[in-house]
């Protein structure tokens, strides 16, 4: 597994001082990928209220603000940027569901094992993707991620990886993951006329393939859509497929 070049560029992401000069130059909120407006039916779908849930890379996105509006009761937000936890600390020092802590993700021993029902990550492990120590930072996050997850709980990452990039990272039997995906259009993406595409079919999972891909024939709508991979921790036993590689789950 290799560093995914995709969409990376000259800036090092994984990187504390990048966020840091960032997020004070910056100012302001900022959400990447997209809304929880768009994101609030997976959300709601997989991940109760009642919940305690952890963002990963908070940032200084407003989406665990909305969350809390929508009734969430415990988030914890979690940055690898000082500047970032301490500006989201104050805006949101009013607001009790909502908790902040400077962190890498690639190290979160300050929380016990299982101790949250959902983990949400939107742009974290595509940051750290585009470092140099890719594959290391990634299986790092990812067995934090899996530590962390009470049985049964969610790992719900929002990305642009394919699942030729991101599979081979959530499909390792240490994990014991079962996967369903979704694809949903970039914002302010219009359907060419005549598409028979609705709202209802983006909340439907993707067929995917026996080595976890996508069909052959297979079209994106949107070229540059993004990719929404549940990951379920499941509570039983290692089965014979996951000894073999593939935990995906396209009935549930």
């Amino acid at each position: 597994m290799f560093r995914d070049v995709s969409s990376c560029n000259t800036y090092n992401y994984g990187d504390a001082l990048y966020w840091d000069a960032r997020y004070v130059e910056e100012g302001g909120s900022f959400d990447w990928y997209q809304r929880y407006s768009s994101l609030r039916p997976f959300v709601r779908n997989y991940i109760s209220t009642s919940s305690r849930v952890l963002m990963v890379g908070c940032g200084n996105a407003v989406m665990s603000e909305d969350m809390v509006a929508d009734g969430y009761e415990d988030v914890m937000n979690v940055d690898i940027s000082s500047v970032a936890i301490d500006m989201m600390k104050r805006k949101y020092e009013h607001i009790p569901q909502l908790k902040y802590m400077q962190m890498d993700v690639r190290d979160m021993s300050v929380f016990p094992d299982e101790s949250f029902e959902g983990v949400i990550d939107k742009g974290t492990l595509d940051s750290l993707m585009c470092g140099n120590d890719a594959p290391i930072s990634a299986a790092q996050m990812l067995g934090e991620v899996s530590r962390l997850l009470k049985p049964g709980g969610i790992y719900l990452l929002i990305t642009y990886g394919d699942p030729t990039v991101r599979m081979p990272h959530l499909i390792r039997p240490v994990y014991n993951w079962k996967v369903n995906l979704y694809i949903i259009p970039r914002p302010g993406f219009q359907r060419p006329e005549g598409c028979s595409s609705s709202i209802k079919s983006y909340l439907e999972p993707i067929p995917i393939t026996e080595k976890g891909l996508l069909p052959a024939e297979f079209v994106l709508e949107d070229p540059d859509c993004h990719f929404i991979y549940v990951c379920k921790k499941d509570d039983m036993e290692l089965s014979s497929a996951t000894t073999y590689g593939l935990t995906v789950d396209l009935l549930q």
